[in-house]
C-alpha cells in the first residue's frame, strides 16, 4: 500500500551517508533535522545504523558542556565520597549519580558494608 502524497525515493550509500553527516553537523535534533529535509525519521536511524556499522545511537547530536562549581559550594581538592555527580539541562532536567550506584542494578545505591 503506498501514501497519496508521498514520494519514495532510493538514495545511494554515499547520498545516505551525506545525509548521516549533514546531520550531525547540523546540531538539529533528529524530528527538526528529517522536518527541514522531508525526510522519516526511522529512514534517518537506518541510514545511521549502516554508516555506524550497526552500533546503537544515540537519539541526537552531542552537544558541548560546560562544567561549573556548584552553586552550593566550591570545588575543593578533597574528594567527599557523598557528593553526587549531577548534569542538569537548561530546562531543569536533571541526573543525579551518587556514591555506590550500580547500573545493573534497580538503581539503588549499592551496601558496601558486608
Amino acid at each position: 500500500m503506498s501514501e497519496v502524497g508521498v514520494v519514495r525515493r532510493r538514495r545511494s550509500r554515499a547520498e545516505a551517508e551525506a545525509v548521516v553527516t549533514d546531520f550531525e553537523s547540523s546540531g538539529l535534533m533528529r524530528q527538526e533535522f528529517c522536518r527541514q529535509r522531508g525526510l522519516a525519521m526511522g529512514t534517518l536511524d537506518k541510514y545511521r545504523r549502516r554508516v555506524h556499522g550497526g552500533a546503537r545511537l544515540v537519539a541526537g547530536p552531542m552537544i558541548p558542556v560546560e562544567v561549573v562549581p556548584s552553586p552550593a559550594r566550591e570545588f575543593s581538592s578533597d574528594v567527599d565520597g557523598d557528593s553526587p555527580f549531577v548534569i542538569e539541562s537548561r530546562n531543569g532536567r536533571r541526573i543525579e549519580v551518587r556514591r555506590g550506584f550500580d547500573a545493573g542494578d534497580s538503581g539503588a545505591p549499592a551496601d558496601r558494608t558486608g
